[in-house]
């Protein structure tokens, strides 16, 4: 934060690649980034996903999709730079590249559905870390007053708590300034996905079986399963996928090598890790409580015992949660910032800079706009947090709507335009095939989690 960067005007070409901007990110970096944005609050509902699917529609599920995320990164890294995807110029963000190669049009729809994604999953993370909050104060209560206690816990507070911390983070000035808050939530991440994990294994012999089926949970009808598992597909699709900010990471990477091969073997170190510890969460969870399994993983353990660890589990959370929210927010405060200095250069609210010295930290430099945009985006986050606060359902919309439009259609269109892949050659048969396959994949998915959004919402 001593260094910062004068808001730019918003270039759609980037066709400059001498810019001022200072990039030092290195293949860690690049990984810890990756692993904020994939492992969030989407690890926690992998056990009950695998409960809808049975043992095997549930695993083959997270195979799936983790297939799928490493085809989209490998095709999206490649559009970081155009024409040529090592010596193009930049494409400093998902807009900017789908600009480029297919078009303002499609630019104006790709910029629309990203940052619906990003700011659907600032509201999942309100949601998330407000019942990690309430499972803490939960597990402390029954410690002390006993297992019959009244310990029933109302989680408005708790978003409105996190939705104060993150208007305090949120003057984070850039992407550029958040290496440590990656480095850290990646860390947290590993820590409570291994215990999730481990909390799962130990349950399983606690039991001395393993519990649940090759269907999974059974389901009052027909219709109701098919819900279930698509919006169980839907929270599995949310767990995965983070073409919508792989550029914005990529911007971060200084070279030589080059950016595009940094990122496909980052994308292949975090996808394998995040593998491990999905089917670990996920298979072991749904083994260890079969077709009780909860949807949050960590608050299945029945907040007794060892009480201390899940309290730390949940803790990791949320400081993980903390910094994804950042990483999910900066590319819109990004956006906003370029694109008003570029209506209003002449606008002091917008580019005057008050330093402020604050004791045993660096300077920091405040800007109106900034300070004002940013708040206003937090609390209306946490406003539609505290009016549909549904765990999975609310994965599963999200979810759904970054599979196909982000996370495959834009990919895989820009590699073909970008790669000049002859129409009906066999290269662009099979990609084609691949993105109409996850189109349905997707289609399915919204409508059973909108369905599940509407009847929790009801009830």
């Amino acid at each position: 934060m001593a260094v910062e960067l004068e808001l730019q005007p918003l270039d759609s070409t980037n066709d400059k690649d001498d810019d001022k901007t200072i990039r030092t990110g290195t293949l860690w970096s690049t990984i810890a980034h990756i692993i904020t944005a994939v492992i969030g609050s989407g690890v926690l509902s992998l056990a009950w996903s695998t409960a809808q699917l049975g043992w095997i529609g549930g695993p083959v599920a997270l195979f799936c999709f983790a297939f799928v995320t490493y085809v989209s990164a490998t095709l999206m890294s490649d559009c970081y730079r155009s024409p040529d995807p090592v010596t193009g110029a930049r494409n400093r963000s998902f807009t900017d590249a789908v600009r480029v190669i297919l078009g303002e049009k499609q630019a104006w729809i790709c910029g629309l559905l990203q940052y619906v994604s990003f700011y659907g999953t600032g509201i999942a993370y309100v949601v998330t870390t407000a019942t990690c909050m309430r499972a803490i104060r939960k597990s402390g209560c029954y410690h002390t007053q006993g297992h019959d206690a009244d310990c029933d816990y109302r989680g408005n507070i708790y978003m409105l708590l996190f939705g104060v911390v993150e208007v305090v983070m949120s003057q984070i000035p850039d992407f550029h300034s958040m290496v440590w808050v990656s480095v850290v939530a990646a860390a947290m991440s590993f820590c409570y996905a291994s215990i999730g994990f481990g909390l799962g294994c130990a349950q399983v012999i606690e039991n001395g079986k393993i519990a649940g089926s090759i269907t999974g949970v059974p389901a009052a009808s027909v219709a109701h399963k098919l819900w279930i598992t698509f919006q169980a597909l839907g929270d599995i699709a949310f767990a995965y996928p983070y073409a919508i900010i792989l550029l914005e990471i990529q911007d971060t990477v200084k070279s030589p090598p080059p950016e595009n091969k940094v990122a496909k073997r980052a994308s292949a170190i975090a996808i394998l890790l995040t593998t491990f510890f999905y089917l670990g969460c996920g298979c072991f969870g749904y083994a260890a409580f079969g077709n009780d399994t909860p949807g949050n993983l960590l608050t299945g353990f029945g907040f007794y015992e060892p009480y201390w660890l899940v309290d730390f589990a949940n803790a990791c959370i949320i400081i993980h949660l903390i910094g994804g929210y950042q990483l999910f927010s900066q590319p819109v405060f990004a956006f906003s910032e370029r694109w008003f200095t570029g209506k209003f250069p002449n606008s002091g609210i917008l580019t005057k800079f008050y330093e402020m010295k604050l004791p045993l930290l660096p300077v920091f430099r405040l800007n109106l706009f900034r300070l004002c945009f940013r708040t206003a985006y937090v609390a209306s986050t946490t406003g539609i947090a505290l009016v549909f606060p549904y765990f999975n359902e609310i994965l599963g919309v999200l979810g759904a709507l970054n599979l196909w439009p982000l996370a495959i259609y834009f990919p895989v269109e820009m590699y073909i335009v970008q790669r000049r892949v002859e129409a009906w050659s066999r290269k662009w048969v099979v990609l084609e095939i691949f993105s109409g396959v996850l189109m349905v994949v997707s289609v399915v998915a919204l409508v059973g989690s909108v369905a599940g959004l509407i009847e929790k919402k009801f009830k």
